[in-house]
């Protein structure tokens, strides 16, 4: 993880070192997955690198594997809770409705979705 002031203040950068508790739903040594506080369907995961990246675009111009690697670790929570089948939003700036500056993907599964 980042030693940057951003990563010691951040809320998932606490998530992640469990200072603040969450409902874990996957972990390795990239990513951490866990249930959205605010689920906007049936089953919403929050996918973040343990790395601190502001937004999805820094993290794909630093490390494009580990954007690769947040899209397989979303597949695999899909195909375990829904058939394999899931919408994956990242929000990007503040006028996008990103609300924490430390990349997350949405996984949103589990239901059939309009």
């Amino acid at each position: 993880m980042s030693d940057s002031d951003e990563g010691r203040d951040c809320i998932f950068c606490k998530i992640i070192r469990g200072d603040i508790p969450s409902t874990k739903v996957y972990e390795d040594d990239l990513t951490y997955a866990f249930n959205d506080a605010h689920p906007k369907a049936r089953v919403h995961v929050l996918v973040v690198p343990k790395k601190h990246y502001a937004d999805v675009n820094e993290l794909a111009q630093a490390d494009p594997s580990l954007l690769a690697h947040m899209v397989s670790v979303a597949q695999g929570i899909a195909d375990k809770v829904y058939h394999g089948n899931f919408r994956m939003v990242f929000n990007t700036g503040e006028d996008a409705g990103q609300s924490v500056f430390h990349v997350h993907a949405h996984v949103l599964t589990g239901e059939k979705m309009a």
